[in-house]
């Protein structure tokens, strides 16, 4: 069997970086991306001292002409792409704003990056995943966008991923029979610069579900929501 090939977005650190590791100890060919260069190659680096299959590529996800150049990368470096993990997220919101005193401008902006770029991702590469009928993609979400629980404070933040969760739901179903599979995770209150130090998990345990829906089996479940492998409530 041909090795996958997989992007993850907001590569460089944190969530996105033990993704990649975790990913890469599979035998997965991982494409790892960030927005600033010299910290995705200083993290690609870091990761190929241990002998694992990763490799850069530059991508600003709100930048539709980068997105596009990742796409032909993929085309034409592999022949298609094999999954997607949409990492890369902001929480400009994260000190406590709420309803009233969040600026649209921040919730503009926390939607560019963790909604509309996800989107456009999507619309650029599961065309490549359709050539070979398989595709795994992952959107990373939070229980601060879980409508059953819903509550006050980072506005923007929360819709944002609630938003999410409706595009996991919204492709899930357009792609249904296509072998390739959508899904949302919640990783957790984890320690890494966005969690911050008080935070309760590890960045291998935030990672764990996210790499176990990156490589689901065919017929596995897709347009669905977990935390911790289990299914919960949007």
């Amino acid at each position: 069997m041909k090795e996958r090939v997989i992007v993850v977005t907001g590569g460089n650190r944190g969530i996105g970086q033990e993704i990649c590791r975790q990913l890469a100890r599979m035998d997965m060919i991982v494409v790892l991306t960030s927005r600033i260069e010299k910290d995705g190659l200083q993290a690609v680096s870091d990761l190929n001292k241990h002998e694992l299959s990763v490799r850069y590529h530059p991508l600003d996800v709100t930048n539709p002409s980068q997105v596009l150049a990742l796409s032909n990368f993929l085309s034409k470096e592999f022949g298609g792409c094999d999954g997607l993990v949409n990492n890369a997220g902001i929480f400009l919101d994260s000190q406590g704003g709420n309803f009233f005193n969040t600026d649209l401008a921040t919730v503009r902006q926390t939607m560019e990056t963790n909604v509309y770029a996800p989107y456009l991702l999507c619309q650029a590469l599961v065309p490549l995943m359709k050539k070979n009928n398989y595709g795994r993609i992952v959107n990373i979400s939070s229980g601060l966008g879980q409508l059953h629980n819903m509550g006050g404070g980072y506005p923007a933040y929360r819709m944002s991923k609630t938003a999410i969760n409706a595009m996991t739901r919204v492709l899930a179903a357009e792609l249904a029979g296509t072998n390739i599979l959508v899904n949302s995770m919640c990783p957790g209150w984890v320690k890494t610069r966005m969690g911050g130090p008080g935070a309760n998990r590890s960045v291998e345990e935030g990672a764990d579900t996210a790499v176990w829906l990156a490589t689901l089996p065919d017929g596995g479940p897709t347009g669905k929501i977990f935390s911790d492998r289990k299914e919960t409530a949007w």
